[in-house]
């Protein structure tokens, strides 16, 4: 996992993904308490950074395996990512996804033409099993959701974005707040930032209860979470930080930042009325460290990456009547 793989996946990406802005907000500016600059992946197709690790992944096939399809499991953006960008090559999908997965990004998944199979993740069921038959059967190819490296180089694209559109607004030395499940988004940042923009410092922001990441570097080693479902923040939550990601994380990413769902919630509210924006409760994680972790943030500046934006209704009505 290298700086040119995320390079080259940055030329596959170009014309098809979006290049998303670089948002302000003098009101959020003030609760930050220092410059704040908000990168939407929400705006991304798909509603979520995770399409670029589909194209990256599926772009760097060959064709005949392509052609045979690729499997992925997910409990919904990396589904959509990987679902789109097998549907623009025109390789069939399988999606694994959990039952309890947000009905949006199950439905979503099926719009754009992968097959899903639902499993009980509540129940233990194991999706690597359920996975590993489809691909045996049908001779797909497993797409992994961040622990696979063409993944974690698509995902690195958003740090080359982050580190052009910093400088174009002369800010020099910041930490980029990154919403953090397996690592694989927070992993490609931290490699681009290394390389483009060395005084940009990635950290992991994660919900209470599912911090594996953060308390993986403050021991060390890779850690687990006691829980392996439920929460708000579906979009974040794994077990522990991958392989091949933690390494990365460990040797380039600042200390990680615990937030609360309510902190969720409100920066997702925030977002809404002041960026005009919509924002799922894992994808507001980074907004949410930014906004009401300050004192844990350094720098005349902060970055936070809204990783995704594919909240169902009533969730997002939940956020807005509470702190809108």
């Amino acid at each position: 996992m290298n700086i040119d793989m995320i390079r080259a996946a940055a030329t596959r990406l170009e014309g098809h993904a979006r290049r998303t802005p670089m948002l302000t907000s003098p009101f959020l500016d003030e609760i930050a308490g220092r410059q704040l600059l908000v990168k939407p992946e929400c705006l991304q197709h798909t509603g979520s950074f995770k399409f670029r690790g589909g194209w990256s992944a599926v772009s760097a096939l060959d064709e005949a395996t392509r052609k045979r399809g690729v499997i992925a499991f997910s409990s919904g953006n990396h589904a959509q990512g990987v679902a789109l960008a097998a549907a623009k090559h025109a390789s069939p999908s399988v999606i694994i996804m959990p039952e309890d997965a947000p009905k949006m990004k199950i439905d979503n998944t099926r719009a754009l033409g992968a097959e899903v199979v639902l499993y009980d993740r509540a129940g233990g069921e194991s999706r690597e099993d359920i996975g590993r038959t489809y691909s045996e059967e049908r001779g797909l190819t497993l797409i992994k959701p961040y622990d696979e490296p063409q993944v974690i180089a698509g995902q690195g694209t958003t740090g080359l974005e982050i580190a052009a559109q910093a400088g174009e607004l002369n800010v020099n030395q910041a930490d980029v707040l990154v919403c953090c499940g397996g690592g694989g988004l927070t992993s490609g940042i931290a490699l681009a930032l290394e390389a483009e923009a060395p005084n940009l410092r990635a950290r992991p922001c994660e919900p209470e209860e599912f911090d594996d990441a953060t308390r993986s570097l403050i021991s060390g080693k890779i850690e687990v979470n006691a829980r392996i479902s439920g929460g708000i923040c579906d979009a974040i939550v794994t077990p522990s930080p991958g392989e091949i990601t933690f390494p990365i994380m460990q040797r380039l990413c600042g200390p990680g930042i615990v937030v609360s769902e309510d902190e969720c919630l409100h920066a997702m509210a925030l977002a809404f009325s002041r960026l005009k924006i919509v924002v799922e409760p894992g994808g507001a994680a980074a907004l949410a460290a930014a906004l009401f972790h300050g004192s844990e943030v350094q720098g005349e500046a902060v970055v936070a990456v809204c990783t995704g934006g594919n909240v169902d209704a009533q969730m997002f009505k939940v956020a807005l009547e509470r702190f809108g």
